[in-house]
């Protein structure tokens, strides 16, 4: 009798163990950290610390309790192939910077949760239904580039009452300069500006449009938002200054790198805004119920050293408008 307990007491425990262990396995992968996928392009890195800051507020330690699969694309012809090498690894969300990227992820899954930073116009570009509620898989902060650009040219023509022919370098590879380009060339009209449309797709074709701005005795050029015109703001500041051409720019950072002006929405607040939303989807939120968040701050900053180097003399009234003076 004794041996017989003995046996079904075994056995008993051996069933108890067999049942937790499925369990145990669950909760094992439960605690694995999230993955988030990130899109970017190799010459603009600052987008990753942008992000790694905003994850970090929310107490988000890489390689502790959520990992990144960074995917660098040398040139935007390579990012459709690595957002669907993310979409093989399984990420739980992919963050794609701007209109760019996302349009790159969005052809490549239509389930996993995608989220955008500095989106120029996510709803012109059909990708999210409206702001207030996405739809889909698609949502983040934006910076409403559209007009954002028209504003931005409307700041060149009083900062430079003396010119009217002003270029427009613009991306053919970034989706959203489709909307903002007719929101420009309509400004240009009611401002009696001559616009002179100059197109470059990477670094290859700055000598080129600078020379084509310089054939055409432009006044100033607008640099309208990209990837490529912040991430390649170094040269191109230099080859604004080697043509003694003012430049526009959407970017602070554009100005600390040498250009004249920029107008625009704060890059590092609207990525620390996006960590959010990723925050969000990853406790169990849905893409489709997270309103998009538009930028609600502009700043216009002037590099004043930029100005006296291009001999410019700009207007008080402009440099009273300032929200930073960079000298």
């Amino acid at each position: 009798m004794i041996a017989a307990m003995k046996r079904r007491a075994f056995i008993t425990l051996l069933g108890g163990a067999a049942a937790a262990w499925p369990l145990a396995a669950r909760a094992q992968q439960q605690a694995k950290p999230p993955r988030i996928g990130f899109l970017g392009l190799a010459f603009e890195r600052t987008a990753g610390e942008w992000l790694r800051a905003g994850l970090r507020d929310l107490g988000y330690i890489e390689g502790t309790n959520i990992i990144i699969e960074w995917q660098w694309a040398q040139n935007v012809d390579e990012l459709p192939a690595l957002a669907a090498e993310l979409v093989r690894m399984h990420v739980d969300v992919i963050f794609a910077p701007s209109s760019t990227f996302v349009e790159a992820a969005r052809q490549a899954t239509t389930t996993i949760p995608i989220v955008f930073a500095v989106h120029a116009d996510p709803v012109g570009l059909g990708h999210v239904a409206a702001l207030a509620r996405p739809g889909g898989n698609i949502t983040g902060t934006t910076m409403l580039l559209t007009e954002l650009a028209a504003k931005g040219l409307e700041m060149m023509a009083e900062a430079l009452p003396q010119t009217r022919r002003i270029g427009v370098l613009w991306n053919p590879t970034t989706p959203s300069h489709s909307r903002a380009l007719p929101a420009v060339e309509t400004a240009g009209e009611k401002l009696a500006l001559e616009l002179r449309m100059v197109p470059a797709r990477g670094l290859e074709d700055f000598d080129s449009a600078f020379a084509t701005m310089a054939q055409e005795r432009v006044g100033g050029f607008l640099a309208v938002g990209s990837p490529l015109v912040v991430g390649q703001r170094v040269p191109l500041a230099a080859l604004a200054l080697k043509h003694r051409l003012p430049g526009m720019f959407p970017f602070k950072e554009n100005v600390v790198a040498g250009g004249l002006m920029s107008y625009g929405a704060d890059p590092n607040y609207l990525y620390r805004r996006a960590a959010a939303y990723i925050d969000k989807i990853l406790k169990g939120a849905k893409p489709a119920d997270l309103p998009v968040e538009q930028a609600s701050k502009y700043e216009l900053v002037i590099n004043l050293k930029t100005a006296n180097a291009l001999g410019l003399d700009l207007p008080a009234t402009v440099l009273a408008r300032a929200d930073e003076v960079i000298e």
